[in-house]
């Protein structure tokens, strides 16, 4: 493959963000191409979320990019909260009137995409290494890249920075131009794959006297779960057993039964932090996905957010080029921006309501149980639970009430 030095859209991350964006401004006619820093490998095998919205999965039908998804993702109609040894179902789709998620591993979802990407759409360059973007107040900014061992440069009529938290686009912006608001968690989660069953149909989230655990699954034969732990844990000072041990403690009901144990083949602490960046948008340049926002994975929602953006930028697109006007593309930064607030609430709320502080009182744990009492006893807020976890419809009212 040549270097491409023109095209309509720049986009620099294969993340889900930059690839479903890519695929959608393929359908529309609208050429772009996609600079990627990693190895093909890599960026198939980094390990990230597993939950897919109704509207994450009704974009990639609409993309043709869910044939693989249809066959071997798993629908789930709700999840199970667990609390003073007690447990409590929230059923998705008589709560909000049908919507229910996906369990689909992010990993799969962007092999896919990228295979449709080589197959059928515009380029992608691996081991491609943005080093700058430049020209952001004028009409024709570009983009310096390294790939092959030499230099090259890319025209765009557009830029959309997917390359993260700490890629070149958002650090290139001009200096007052953007506002980032950040907030840290005094805790991390140590998570795991492991070669078991998962014992449970859908997800579990537990809050418990220990701390918080989560039990999820990446299919049929293989676990995903997570506990609370101290920032700074280091996983090797784990054992299996110890962890097994724990995940049951935490994860353990009046007459429940245990986890399915087996050989655990991964073990990783995520510190959890949350981070807007406003506005997500400045000239030709647009921040996409992790470029713009970061949420705890408590609420399941970076994946989601991030496909979220690419559907506001891809319908975007098609309005410009059916049109000419750029209406839709100048709003993009405050169209986004609902629905992350809302996602960072929620994500907060979840975070705050099932996880213990080191320096949680008895207070704040029986006002947590509280809270987690009244979903049990309220449909109102049960609903308002579930609408935010299976999502708003993407264009929808993204400004409701918390859960």
């Amino acid at each position: 493959m040549g270097h491409p030095t023109r095209t309509r859209v720049g986009i620099v991350g294969a993340g889900p963000a930059g690839l479903l964006l890519a695929r959608l401004l393929h359908l529309t006619g609208i050429d772009c191409v996609i600079l990627e820093r990693r190895d093909r490998t890599y960026v198939e095998r980094r390990q990230r979320a597993g939950i897919l919205e109704q509207s994450t999965v009704d974009a990639l039908r609409s993309a043709g990019a869910a044939d693989r998804l249809e066959r071997e993702g798993t629908p789930h109609d709700g999840v199970e909260l667990r609390f003073a040894r007690r447990s409590l179902r929230l059923d998705f789709p008589s709560l909000t009137g049908g919507r229910r998620v996906w369990l689909y591993a992010q990993t799969e979802l962007v092999k896919d995409l990228i295979a449709l990407q080589q197959k059928e759409g515009p380029p992608l360059l691996f081991e491609a290494r943005a080093l700058a973007v430049e020209g952001n107040d004028g009409d024709r900014p570009l983009i310096r890249y390294a790939h092959a061992g030499r230099e090259h440069t890319l025209v765009c009529d557009w830029v959309v920075g997917c390359d993260g938290y700490h890629g070149v686009t958002r650090h290139g912006m001009p200096e007052g131009v953007l506002r980032t608001y950040e907030r840290g968690h005094p805790y991390s989660w140590f998570g795991i794959l492991a070669d078991a069953p998962p014992a449970y149909e859908e997800l579990i989230y537990a809050h418990s006297e220990r701390g918080f655990a989560l039990a999820s699954m990446r299919s049929a034969h293989v676990s995903r779960l997570y506990l609370q732990v101290p920032n700074g844990t280091d996983p090797e000072q784990w054992s299996d057993e110890r962890v097994w041990n724990e995940l049951d403690a935490r994860l353990a009901t009046r007459g429940g039964r245990r986890l399915h144990r087996g050989p655990i083949t991964s073990k990783a602490v995520l510190p959890m932090r949350s981070s807007v960046t406003e506005p997500m948008a400045h000239g030709r340049i647009f921040l996409a996905g992790d470029a713009a926002h970061i949420v705890p994975p408590t609420g399941a929602k970076g994946l989601n957010l991030a496909a979220a953006d690419a559907m506001v930028l891809g319908r975007a697109f098609a309005h410009l080029g059916a049109t000419g006007s750029t209406e839709l593309l100048d709003a993009y930064s405050d169209t986004c921006l609902r629905r992350v607030w809302r996602a960072e609430h929620f994500s907060n709320l979840m975070t705050s309501m099932l996880h213990l502080s080191p320096d949680q009182s008895e207070f704040d744990t029986r006002l947590q149980l509280s809270q987690l009492e009244r979903l049990a006893t309220s449909p109102h807020a049960a609903a308002e639970l579930a609408a935010n976890y299976a999502g708003l419809p993407v264009g929808g009212d993204a400004g409701g009430g918390g859960a």
